[in-house]
């Protein structure tokens, strides 16, 4: 499956601070959180979606990742997407392992493993 997705009760505002604050404990960072509502409406868009795009990374995963194959960087930094869809939130994510089994590299489909259960352990943190 490409995706990692969960509900949660909690708003948007609500999740993503959870998730900032689980993503700290596994020492990955948010780079940035990308308001795509905001962003749209400014443009002119109607759009009333909430719906937020983070982008997170562990430097020393990073640096792992670009040292074994520099082709597995298009994939950084991790994206987690906190939206409304219906009146529910929802966290998810594109898995890595899903992303990186285009690179056919057994050591960064290992490391791609590892990061996948550790941001799902800290999506699950965070419903």
């Amino acid at each position: 499956m490409f995706d990692y997705t969960v509900q949660t009760d909690k708003s948007v505002d609500e999740a993503i601070q959870s998730i900032e604050a689980s993503l700290k404990e596994e020492k990955f960072g948010v780079l940035w959180n990308f308001d795509l509502k905001g962003k749209l409406q400014e443009k002119g868009l109607d759009f009333q979606k909430e719906f937020r795009v983070l982008e997170v990374c562990n430097p020393q995963e990073a640096y792992r990742v670009i040292n074994e194959n520099e082709l597995a960087g298009y994939f950084l930094p991790c994206k987690i997407v906190v939206y409304n869809s219906n009146g529910q939130t929802k966290i998810g994510m594109p898995r890595p392992t899903s992303l990186v089994s285009m690179v056919e590299n057994e050591p960064i489909q290992a490391m791609a493993k590892d990061i996948e259960d550790r941001l799902i352990k800290c999506i699950d943190q965070s419903k």
